[in-house]
């Protein structure tokens, strides 16, 4: 009589400690590794359109500065 009951506190205690501790934990590690993963996908768009502006405007720069000229006064 008393094992029946020790065993089905224990089941019990496993069953809450699964899905009360267990299954919350691994949803939530879960959804914090998508939001990273998210963030540094993000990151790498935002540096990859960084690097292509900053080229084009050195290629647009480089352009315009060829055929300018600077009108230069010597100080004495």
């Amino acid at each position: 009589m008393w094992r029946i009951l020790l065993y089905g506190f224990l089941i019990y205690l496993v069953y809450q400690i699964v899905f009360n501790f267990i299954v919350p934990v691994y949803k939530t590690t879960k959804q914090v590794k998508k939001g990273f993963r998210e963030m540094h996908e993000k990151m790498n768009e935002q540096t990859k359109k960084q690097q292509s502006s900053a080229q084009s405007s050195s290629n647009n720069s480089s352009k315009n500065s060829v055929g300018d000229y600077i009108d230069f006064e010597e100080i004495k």
